[in-house]
C-alpha cells in the first residue's frame, strides 16, 4: 500500500506504564524503546510486502494512548514499508514506547503483482488519545452517484501481546476481506456484440464495516458496485480482482447490461458461495442472446482460499 491508505490501518499497542490520565499530548519522555522486528515463518503463509500501520493502546485494553515521535507523545501511529516480510527503506515512522507490556493490533495492505481494482476506498475513523479502538470501524465509502459502495483495500489483520524492551514485534497476518472476480462470456464462447455498451455488477449482502480492534464485520446489508471491462479479443468482459468486506450467506449478485440504444437488462442470482474473509472467488457468468443483438524481521499473511463458481442465465430477448 502507498499513501493512498495512510491512516486506514491500525497497529494497536497497549502501554502498561502510561495510564490514560498520565498521557499528555506533546509530553516528552526519556528511556523509550524502538523494538526490532523478528523474522518468523509460519506454515502456509507468505511474507508480507506492502504497508503496515500501528496504533498504541493501554496494556490489556483497546484504549489508544499514542506513539512517541521525537520523544514526544503524539497521535501519529507507526508506519512501516514492508518488503518480503521485513522493514525496508528510510521513510518509516517506527513505534517508540516506554518499556512494558503491549497489546499489538496490526493492520496492513499487501502489494500485488497481478492486476487488482485500482481505485479502492474506505472511510477511516477519527482518532485521539483515549479513543477506544473496539468502538471504531473501517467503513465502506459510498459512491457519489447512487446508494451503492466502492470496493475496499486488501486488508490484513493480526494481534500480539508483547513485552517491549524484552521481546521483538511479530506480525502474523490474516486477511479480513474477500476477493471477487467476475468473468462474463456468451454461451458459445463467441464474440460479445459491440451493441453491449457496458456491464455493471452489484454484489449485495456486504458488511458495512470492520471493527478496528477485532476485524469483525458488521451490518451485512450493503451493495458494492463495479464495472466490467471488455477483453481485447471481445470474447469476455471481466474486472480486475476487487476486495470486499465479508458477506452474508449466499449474497445476491446482479448484472446490469446496458445496450447502445440505452436499454438496460437486469440479471440476478444468489451465489451458492459466501464471501468470507480470506476467500477469493472467481465467478464465471454465462449469458444467452442478450449479447447477440447487435529492515529486519518478518511480517506474514495467510494465503488465499481459492474458490470458483459458474452461473448461467437463460436467453434474454
Amino acid at each position: 500500500m502507498k499513501k493512498i491508505f495512510l491512516g486506514a490501518l491500525a497497529l494497536s499497542v497497549a502501554v502498561a506504564s502510561c495510564d490514560k490520565d498520565d498521557c499528555v499530548l506533546g509530553e516528552e519522555k526519556e528511556g523509550l524503546v524502538t523494538p526490532r522486528l523478528e523474522s518468523r515463518i509460519v506454515d502456509n503463509v507468505s511474507p508480507l510486502s506492502g504497508i503496515l500501520e500501528a496504533y498504541p493502546c493501554n496494556s490489556g485494553t483497546s484504549i489508544f494512548c499514542g506513539n512517541y515521535v521525537n520523544n514526544k507523545l503524539s497521535t501519529f501511529y507507526g508506519f512501516y514499508h514492508i518488503q518480503n516480510g521485513s522493514i525496508y527503506g528510510d521513510n518509516n515512522r517506527e513505534i517508540s514506547l516506554p518499556v512494558g507490556q503491549y497489546n499489538m493490533v496490526y493492520w496492513g495492505t499487501p502489494q500485488y503483482e497481478e492486476p487488482i481494482h485500482t481505485t479502492p476506498a474506505i472511510r477511516e475513523p477519527g482518532l485521539s488519545i483515549g479513543s477506544d479502538l473496539s468502538k471504531l470501524y473501517f467503513e465502506l465509502r459510498q459512491n457519489s452517484s447512487d446508494t451503492t459502495y466502492i470496493p475496499v483495500f486488501d486488508l490484513v489483520y493480526g494481534r500480539q501481546n508483547v513485552n517491549i524492551g524484552e521481546e521483538d514485534l511479530q506480525a502474523n497476518m490474516h486477511r479480513a476481506v474477500a476477493g471477487l472476480k467476475v468473468i462474463v462470456k456468451t454461451q458459445n464462447n463467441g464474440v460479445i456484440s459491440s451493441n453491449v455498451e457496458s456491464i455493471k455488477v452489484h454484489i449485495g449482502g456486504i458488511a458495512e464495516k470492520l471493527n478496528l480492534y477485532t476485524a469483525e464485520p458488521e451490518n451485512k446489508v450493503k451493495t458494492v458496485a463495479f464495472d466490467l471491462v471488455r477483453s481485447v479479443d471481445n470474447t469476455e468482459m471481466s474486472n480486475a480482482m476487487i476486495m470486499l468486506f465479508p458477506s452474508a450467506a449466499n449474497p445476491l449478485i446482479q448484472l446490469f447490461v446496458t445496450l447502445k440504444d440505452g436499454t438496460v437488462h437486469r440479471l440476478a442470482r444468489n451465489l451458492s458461495s459466501t464471501l468470507e474473509a480470506n476467500t477469493r472467488l472467481t465467478l464465471n457468468v454465462v449469458i444467452g442472446n442478450i449479447f447477440s443483438g447487435g529492515g529486519t524481521g518478518n511480517f506474514t499473511i495467510e494465503n488465499w482460499n481459492e474458490a470458483t463458481e459458474t452461473i448461467e442465465f437463460p436467453m434474454v430477448d
